[in-house]
């Protein structure tokens, strides 16, 4: 990847597309890539929808390469939602494409006219911008029928749906998965909303003609890669739970634990947890004829998403994942797999993220607009945000919009953005994340989870306020690494525990560049990308004060521990202090 495509959506004439060098970005690639331009490129008191924000879209340093597990992609701009800076991280089939064409990031900038809507075609001949008016207001889905009779079915697509034409603050963007399905999200933080600004629907991006990426050091890749890939199919997590029954093999895992936030937050275990989780998801899809184990992008060793079929074997939406199964069904006191299936495909469909929909609608729930575990009540309310009703355009920006819309303090968010499907009273590292990540509340920022309570790479209390912030730091360190790989975040449970797959990375790495990178150099990575986003958010006016739960949560106790968050407001300022 030796270029950035640039479009300028505001050009006199109409959008305009350069091809540059990298330039001062040599080297960076995914979350590192997307942080560093938006810190030297977009002001940090920019209005999010304004000219003066740009959208980053940066495939992964090791992405359209064979290393195994590494096809991510990442977004970054500054948040409508937050306020912030924000990298969203998507599986599926766009950041392989896009790095096999040679682009290390496509920069979106400037105003489009009002009413503007575009779509980009990039491809081994170049870069074509042309008017889509025929795409204007199309769901994801129906968008993807539109575009396959002209650009086959071999093409990767990067999409907003309704929710991001409307610039609504839980707008997605959709990147498709191999069955070329709008399937996999940039999630949170509002980017849809972004590019919804740019006048961009969708980019299609066509890698024929192209080659794999290749290592300067075949041979030393080739053996890396294999070592790492073994790593990752020998571990209990990577190798066996997740490709058996997807992401949601935690919510007995979590229920058991008491951290399963439900009714808004207000439990810790919910009494339903049984009928929505990860082993009775992948029954019912094996019984329907659909498939539990499936890969969103080519080459992922760990397969943790599925198909979710109907009672006629009709596909509905992927294998709901564990954050979705938990937003729309226990913290909403739902437990119908197929009204939460149901749920998950509106949300891809109008390009909504899931985690701040689910967590919006408890709010709702809370404010008295539906009783808990109205599923058909909770499906009405995402259609509200999907047509844009008054009613919507709440909802659809977010928890805590919602939550001052009608009254309500019980808003499980930090700095605006709603909370992933673990209770920080209860897992009290991943509280240390929510609370300090400059993304916002955000599990997999640095995943505590995994030492917490599955006892991956140690075993910190998750009860206990001691060690949390240290192991938070480690773990938020090494997620921005991670990030910046284009490697999908679960390849972390092999690599803590697993010192030779660790090492195996950093091998890949090496031969694929011809670096010298060492184990401290991952960490200095990561370092230097958490310390990217510190200072855009410095300069957007945050402080300590963001970095903070909500005061409820330190003073409200969850049962069944009956627990309330305890670790102290000066360790949480010490996070960032290395």
């Amino acid at each position: 990847m030796d270029k950035i495509l640039r479009i300028d959506v505001g050009a006199p004439g109409g959008p305009k597309a350069v091809v540059t060098p990298l330039g001062e970005y040599e080297g960076m690639g995914g979350r590192g890539m997307t942080s560093l331009v938006v810190l030297k490129e977009v002001p940090a008191d920019c209005h999010p929808l304004g000219p003066e924000n740009k959208i980053v879209i940066a495939p992964g340093m090791l992405t359209g390469s064979a290393a195994s597990t590494s096809g991510r992609i990442s977004v970054g701009c500054k948040s409508p939602l937050t306020g912030g800076i924000k990298e969203a991280n998507a599986g599926g089939q766009a950041g392989q494409t896009l790095a096999r064409l040679g682009y290390a990031a496509i920069i979106l900038e400037g105003a489009a006219p009002a009413n503007a809507c575009y779509k980009v075609l990039i491809n081994k001949d170049g870069v074509q911008i042309s008017d889509a008016a025929e795409y204007k207001g199309l769901l994801n889905y129906d968008l993807i029928e539109k575009i396959k009779p002209v650009y086959g079915e071999k093409v990767a697509v990067m999409s907003i749906g309704p929710a991001g034409e409307m610039k609504m603050a839980a707008a997605t963007i959709a990147v498709t998965d191999r069955e070329m399905r709008p399937s996999r999200h940039t999630g949170r933080g509002g980017v849809g909303a972004v590019m919804g600004s740019k006048g961009i629907k969708a980019i299609i991006i066509d890698d024929a003609g192209t080659k794999m990426r290749q290592p300067k050091n075949p041979e030393k890749f080739k053996a890396a890669n294999k070592t790492f890939n073994q790593g990752l199919r020998s571990h209990a997590v990577t190798g066996e739970g997740l490709p058996a029954y997807g992401t949601n093999v935690l919510t007995n895992v979590i229920n058991e634990a008491g951290a399963y936030p439900t009714y808004n937050f207000k439990q810790g275990q919910f009494k339903d947890a049984g009928k929505i989780s990860g082993e009775t998801i992948a029954e019912l899809e094996t019984k329907r004829g659909g498939n539990p184990t499936h890969g969103c992008h080519v080459g992922c060793a760990i397969r943790c998403s599925g198909i979710f079929v109907d009672k006629d074997g009709n596909y509905v939406t992927k294998q709901p994942e564990y954050e979705t199964v938990w937003a729309h069904g226990g913290n909403c006191g739902i437990c119908d797999l197929d009204a939460i299936a149901k749920l998950d495909f509106l949300d891809d469909d109008f390009g909504l993220d899931t985690i701040e929909m689910g967590v919006t609608i408890g709010v709702a729930m809370e404010a008295g607009l539906l009783k808990f575990g109205d599923a058909d009540g909770a499906i009405n309310l995402v259609k509200e945000v999907g047509n844009g009703t008054p009613l919507g355009r709440i909802l659809g920006s977010g928890a805590a919009t919602t939550a001052r819309a009608y009254g309500i303090e019980r808003a499980p968010v930090v700095k605006g953005q709603g909370m992933p499907a673990y209770d920080p009273r209860a897992v009290k590292g991943i509280g240390v994340t929510y609370a300090t990540s400059p993304m916002g509340a955000d599990h997999t920022a640095g995943y505590a989870v995994a030492t917490n309570i599955l006892k991956v790479g140690g075993d910190v209390d998750p009860l206990s306020a001691e060690g949390q912030a240290e192991l938070s730091q480690n773990l938020q360190i090494a997620t921005a690494s991670v990030d910046s790989t284009g490697m999908c975040l679960f390849i972390a449970f092999a690599v803590l525990d697993q010192p030779e797959t660790f090492q195996a990375l950093i091998d890949m790495i090496n031969a694929f560049y011809g670096g010298e990178l060492t184990a401290d150099g991952v960490a200095e990575l990561g370092k230097s990308v958490l310390k990217t986003e510190r200072d855009f958010n410095d300069r957007a006016g945050f402080t300590a004060k963001q970095d903070r739960l909500p005061e409820y949560m330190i003073k409200e106790e969850l049962p069944p521990h009956n627990v309330t968050f305890k670790v102290k407001d000066e360790e949480l300022d010490q996070v960032f202090n290395w």
